[in-house]
């Protein structure tokens, strides 16, 4: 009878550790980020009145949570932003362009990426969509292949896993086609095609464009790919994985990168005439249904009041946007200067919005500089992790401006796309330390149109982003100490590399160790 009370004492006390457990991680909120690609901060509408683009759902999840008007990306191009959002640091401290097609990672095998930290804390980590941070495909490819013939399908073993890639660097699970105008053009499934390519890429067994070109790599393809079916596709699979993880006993975190609305422009047939800003424009409308399932998904799964939201996207529009402005008269980049690759507020303001029950105030505007690098280490406090002083070094925690508690917690940040380029913004000045911040080029009829005048010949530009959101008023003539103070502070920081203590680029005195 003893034996039969102390059994049962053991087992009421193995059943009350087992549920302490389960709600332990009934508790830790499910993470969420939606990230768009080459998304215009003027794109979404509640962001721009004067929008041509209908972007409901992203609008209602603004209004549900707290919308970013100062947020910024590493970047003006894919690759780095997305290596800067999910490690916590400058890409520039390490590289600069993009991952090319059948690149390799940029991602070091030591780098804690923020996938690896939530897997560490006990949640499963998914990666949906566009990758673009490199893979090892000479593990797959065949010894003595003649460089010109990477292209052909038959030099490689697609059906031996692709080291290097999501599940290495901190992924549980991987569905995607790693970008969608690169070869392989096909679906890989965690490491591996989901069907081998038998052909090159040939553009014209596809519907026809609906603005712009193709602009895709020639590669192995699979012959029935079909690039129209590329974001239906990964929408259906995202919104399989948050049901099925929702069911489960354990927390999950969703990185969900769109691959639109980059090139190649193809919303679908049911999209067409939604917007009045053309294809772009119904392309724009067709990602916000996309976003509109997977928030029904988190609905529909009970989990949304325990489920943080993020959007945001890894640079702005694309040069197309020019052509639009002219014809639609809808500037994607509202109300700022400059594209993709510029170091102009275009390039790299973008929008952010984040929906964190209980911590954000549904609806409230926080004009504080914030960058998507600081998402690492405002999640790294919600998981009362300390985070390494080799990680996440340019991540700074927001969660004191999610939660109102603050007026900001940077004061700058630094802006680069080529290796020879950098802008640097500090407070309410912005200084491009370049003869010019385009990269992509100029258009002298948008400048026309909208009312900005020639250079006037300096070496550098200094703006005051308060008084001219538009860059429009070159003021380094007139306050040449600002400029040499902010190359200076450019410089302590661009210098700091992989230093301990942890870096704050708020404060490089300190950084240093001073």
């Amino acid at each position: 009878m003893h034996l039969m009370k102390s059994l049962l004492t053991v087992s009421l006390a193995l059943l009350n550790c087992i549920a302490g457990f389960a709600a332990t991680a009934a508790e830790k909120p499910n993470v969420l980020i939606l990230y768009a690609d080459d998304l215009g901060y003027g794109d979404v509408a509640i962001e721009n009145p004067h929008s041509k683009i209908p972007t409901p759902n992203l609008d209602e999840l603004a209004r549900h949570g707290m919308r970013f008007s100062d947020a910024h990306s590493s970047s003006g191009i894919c690759t780095p932003s997305r290596y800067a959002l999910l490690t916590g640091r400058h890409h520039w401290r390490d590289f600069h362009g993009i991952v090319n097609a059948l690149g390799e990672s940029v991602i070091q095998p030591d780098r804690l990426t923020m996938a690896a930290m939530f897997q560490r804390h006990g949640y499963h980590t998914g990666c949906i969509g566009k990758w673009h941070l490199g893979w090892d495909w000479g593990a797959i490819r065949k010894p003595g292949i003649a460089k010109q013939d990477w292209i052909l399908p038959s030099s490689y073993h697609w059906d031996r896993p692709i080291p290097d890639g999501p599940l290495d660097h901190g992924f549980d699970s991987y569905f995607g086609d790693t970008v969608i105008n690169f070869p392989p053009y096909g679906w890989i499934e965690n490491d591996k095609l989901v069907k081998a390519p038998d052909t090159v890429l040939d553009t014209s067994k596809w519907k026809s464009i609906k603005e712009g070109r193709w602009e895709c790599r020639p590669g192995p393809m699979c012959s029935d790919w079909d690039p129209y079916q590329n974001l239906p596709t990964i929408t259906a699979r995202g919104v399989d994985y948050i049901k099925s993880h929702a069911a489960a006993n354990q927390p999950f975190f969703l990185y969900f990168a769109f691959p639109c609305p980059h090139a190649p422009i193809i919303p679908n047939d049911s999209f067409d005439g939604k917007s009045a800003a053309g294809p772009y424009g119904d392309f724009v409308f067709e990602t916000d249904d996309a976003c509109g399932q997977l928030l029904r998904a988190l609905d529909d799964a009970g989990v949304s009041e325990n489920t943080i939201v993020v959007f945001s996207a890894d640079n702005g529009p694309e040069k197309y946007a020019y052509a639009r402005d002219a014809e639609f008269d809808h500037w994607s980049a509202e109300p700022f200067r400059g594209l993709k690759r510029d170091l102009y507020e275009g390039g790299h303001h973008v929008p952010l919005i984040v929906r964190w029950p209980g911590i954000t105030t549904p609806g409230r505007v926080c004009d504080a500089l914030v960058s998507q690098i600081d998402l690492f280490a405002t999640f790294a406090d919600m998981l009362q992790f300390d985070l390494p002083a080799n990680a996440a070094e340019d991540s700074h925690d927001l969660m004191p401006l999610l939660k109102g508690q603050t007026e900001g917690v940077r004061t700058s940040h630094v802006h680069n796309t080529k290796p020879d380029q950098y802008a640097i913004r500090h407070g309410d000045w912005l200084l491009v330390d370049a003869k010019t911040g385009y990269v992509s080029g100029r258009n002298r009829g948008w400048e026309a149109k909208r009312g900005y005048q020639p250079d006037d010949g300096q070496a550098v530009e200094l703006y005051n982003l308060h008084d001219d959101p538009g860059q429009r008023a070159n003021l380094a003539r007139e306050y040449p100490k600002r400029v040499q103070e902010m190359q200076r502070r450019l410089q302590a920081i661009r210098d700091q590399g992989y230093s301990a203590p942890r870096l704050d680029s708020n404060n490089p005195e300190r950084a240093k160790g001073k």
